[in-house]
């Protein structure tokens, strides 16, 4: 991974060839944070990242085939606010989760922490800091991931109400299903970062950075900490790639992804990732996984069985009825 950092991010904002920084200090973030056609948004997300309680932390930037000219106001950012500390590579040109999976990679074998940052929303000054302090607790070698309600706002950043919060404990039995840890309110310690940089070639077909983290994690035994406390000020627009699911546009969506056959598709993706994965998982989520698989096929009576012996479920009874209605159809 030293030689890779070295060839890929090679780079500081100001052209200058150097190397990123492997050996930090004991609660270093690196902030990862994944560009395309950001420039119009992208000042306010990073005068946040500057204005953290929490000031250890590095930025990387992957530009994923911008055609805006968002570079004046990076190499800005860094000649005044984070001088040293601000890197930038070139994406793959392949889509925005094969770009945060590259940033992941790219943050490095050493780094203690790493949060994945959208390029369009606003972090609160505490982020970090709560991030960090919720980590603390997480024990030694196993994978932690923290990620927190948003504030969902308009395109002016205009409030407009809070994401919905979730009740249901997180869990690899509902990572199947869904994903309730937007990416860009994560932050992971070194063991969880361990497990998507080891992964990340075997989910460079999943539908999104986020849930793949979520299901590795997971997956894996790991502890998913969740704030019910907003941190990010989740900007909504009409270039948002995925935005906030709790609307009746959502849901209607949802149905749509169902009838269509786009969510079993997702996870027939998801669940080849995970299998390739499958050394990673506990005994216990590579049965959920089975079960999981076992509900897409066979006969109905079959395919419910094992819908229910799986134990999988999503955070409210309509999704989750939901769930059962697609096994009924076929369309799990």
């Amino acid at each position: 991974m030293t030689r890779i950092l070295k060839e890929i991010v090679n780079h500081d904002a100001l052209g200058r060839s150097v190397p990123l920084a492997e050996e930090t200090g004991p609660e270093h973030v690196r902030i990862l944070l994944g560009l395309h056609d950001g420039a119009a948004t992208l000042g306010a997300q990073l005068g946040s990242i500057a204005a953290q309680d929490h000031t250890d932390w590095s930025l990387i930037l992957s530009d994923d085939g911008s055609r805006d000219d968002w570079r004046p106001l990076v190499t800005a950012f860094a000649e005044r606010r984070a001088p040293g500390r601000t890197f930038v590579m070139q994406g793959p040109n392949a889509g925005f989760a094969r770009n945060f999976l590259g940033l992941a990679r790219a943050a490095g074998p050493l780094v203690p922490y790493a949060a994945f940052c959208d390029q369009d929303d606003v972090w609160t000054p505490c982020k970090l800091a709560r991030a960090i302090s919720a980590l603390r607790e997480v024990p030694e070698g196993r994978p932690g991931l923290y990620c927190s309600r948003t504030l969902i706002c308009g395109p002016d950043l205009a409030p407009l109400r809070l994401s919905p919060a979730f009740l249901r404990p997180p869990a690899f039995q509902n990572a199947m299903t869904q994903n309730i840890a937007g990416g860009n309110t994560m932050v992971m310690n070194r063991a969880a970062l361990d497990l998507v940089q080891d992964t990340a070639s075997m989910a460079s077909g999943v539908v999104a950075h986020d849930w793949w983290t979520y299901q590795i994690v997971t997956g894996a035994g790991g502890e998913v900490l969740y704030d019910s406390l907003p941190t990010v000020h989740y900007r909504q627009h009409a270039s948002n790639l995925i935005g906030a699911n709790d609307t009746l546009a959502a849901g209607l969506r949802r149905v749509a992804g169902v009838l269509s056959g786009r969510y079993r598709d997702w996870n027939g993706t998801n669940i080849a990732a995970l299998r390739r994965a499958g050394y990673l998982l506990t005994p216990d989520a590579k049965a959920t996984l089975d079960r999981f698989a076992d509900a897409r096929r066979g006969s109905l009576p079959k395919r419910l069985k094992a819908l229910r012996a799986s134990g999988v479920y999503r955070q409210r009874r309509r999704g989750t009825a939901a769930l059962w209605l697609a096994a009924v159809g076929g369309r799990l």
